[in-house]
């Protein structure tokens, strides 16, 4: 391949480029901290981490509602979810987008990321037509995945703490969950007034992005990683690209397929993530289920007339503790994990999704618990189901050997896309022709069989990761 000359006066200028950054570099490495930085650091943090989940979820807590208004029909949650088709150029671009934080620095996007979602809520609160509430939630999808915090709190906690520390911030970012139901019942005197929700979480982001573009610093990881770059000559440089290049070429998503198919645990590990994947409609429209849920058992209808009234009445009170009951099965995946292994923790959460689903959905089409009981299982099972797909996500990243490890990763996504595509298209066909009152039962009987068969294929197929050495594992420890 040939390498692009420069002239020497374009050479000049490069170079006189690289040496102000790396003298700014150094001189931000050199300004001192005080005793209390990383503390307040880590209240800056997570208080976004907190607007990062609010954002996240905002709009599913508020689903039929937001259907409702843009859509005058039976399917109207389902025409919603079609239209999230619109979001996918905005992900290829997020794509070419986050690896830009390893040239420009960690802050930068921590405030970006921040700034951008938080300005697409106040744009939701603005929005009087679907267009523009669709473009504010595209927005809002383009910059949540990118999880800027997350790296702040990896490249900044001290490594005895980190894991604690992430769990404890994240813990109180899944709490913070709970302003959405508190809002919802405190601004929300008719269904039809859910914007006004947005407005309190985009106010409280936009402030936050500007504290932590006053008092957050750089990463000390970034920056040592800089400078070290910035001080590599050229032949230097030349040897790290070739290095780089030749541990890309080992992977791939192609080989990685072929790999893991080709072994029992790794095999196993994806058909587990796939099955898993099937059950995806309960978890994208808990709360559809819950209103229309309601609707049927206290008037027998799903009329508009009747979702707004259970809307801001039973519905409002399931929520409330919901947040609780998505960070305590989180916590529990975690604990579990770390003390018994990812297999009993994978086992455990799949087994505590079905159950917690089955409560909520039928305890709302029945109405024979409390509705904060029901809200707490709602957020059992949602909770249980994203942990699922972490710990599936961790065992085939622990049963892969290094020149594949990430490539095994992208692998699992390919795989449970299959997954996605039988819910998503099953729950699309039918809600599409009977509307949206049938998606209880279409996620009930999607969700069911897939984890009851995913259970018998974890305890019967695959094995235990934890302790696993990852320089040594090669994959087919378990054939």
């Amino acid at each position: 391949m040939k390498t692009k000359q420069l002239s020497p006066e374009k050479l000049r200028k490069q170079q006189l480029r690289k040496e102000k950054e790396l003298r700014y570099w150094e001189k931000q490495k050199a300004r001192p901290k005080g005793n209390t930085y990383f503390w307040y650091l880590v209240l800056i943090i997570a208080l976004i981490y907190a607007v990062d989940e609010i954002a996240s979820q905002i709009s599913t807590l508020m689903q039929t509602e937001i259907a409702n208004t843009f859509f005058q029909s039976e399917s109207a949650v389902t025409l919603l979810n079609l239209l999230q088709i619109v979001a996918i150029p905005f992900q290829i671009v997020g794509i070419l987008y986050r690896p830009l934080a390893d040239r420009f620095g960690r802050k930068t996007f921590l405030i970006i990321n921040t700034f951008g979602m938080s300005f697409a809520m106040f744009m939701i609160f603005l929005s009087q037509n679907v267009y523009m509430y669709f473009f504010a939630a595209c927005l809002i999808m383009f910059f949540i995945p990118h999880d800027m915090h997350v790296v702040y709190i990896m490249e900044t906690a001290p490594s005895k703490s980190r894991a604690i520390t992430y769990s404890v911030v994240k813990f109180f970012a899944n709490m913070a969950v709970m302003l959405v139901p508190f809002l919802r019942r405190w601004l929300m005197e008719t269904a039809g007034q859910w914007r006004r929700v947005y407005f309190i979480p985009a106010v409280v982001g936009i402030v936050v992005s500007l504290i932590a573009l006053l008092f957050a610093r750089e990463t000390d990881a970034f920056i040592e990683s800089r400078i070290r770059y910035l001080s590599m000559t050229e032949e230097e440089l030349q040897a790290e690209k070739l290095r780089k290049s030749a541990q890309d070429s080992q992977g791939g998503v192609i080989d990685a397929l072929k790999f893991g198919f080709s072994h029992k645990q790794l095999r196993w590990v994806f058909i587990c993530f796939a099955l898993a994947g099937i059950g995806v409609i309960g978890s994208m429209n808990y709360q559809a289920i819950l209103t229309h849920g309601y609707a049927q058992s206290i008037y027998g209808s799903s009329a508009k007339e009747f979702l707004d009234l259970v809307s801001v009445n039973q519905v409002n009170k399931a929520i409330t503790l919901y947040p609780i009951g998505m960070a305590l099965s989180q916590v529990i995946m975690g604990f579990i994990s770390d003390k018994k292994g990812r297999k009993a923790a994978a086992i455990t959460v799949a087994a505590n999704c079905v159950v917690s689903f089955v409560i909520f959905a039928l305890g709302s089409r029945m109405n024979f618990l409390t509705p904060e009981i029901i809200g707490f299982f709602c957020g059992t099972f949602v909770g249980s189901y994203y942990s699922t797909n972490d710990v599936l996500i961790m065992m085939a990243s622990e049963s892969a050997p290094t020149n594949l490890r990430s490539s095994a990763t992208a692998a699992q996504t390919v795989v449970g896309f299959a997954g996605y595509a039988v819910g998503f298209i099953t729950n699309m066909i039918l809600a599409l022709i009977f509307g949206d009152s049938v998606i209880g039962t279409v996620a009930l009987c999607l969700l069911v069989p897939s984890f009851v068969v995913t259970l018998i294929a974890l305890i019967k197929n695959t094995h235990e990761t934890k302790g696993i050495d990852l320089d040594t594992v090669t994959g087919t420890e378990w054939d």
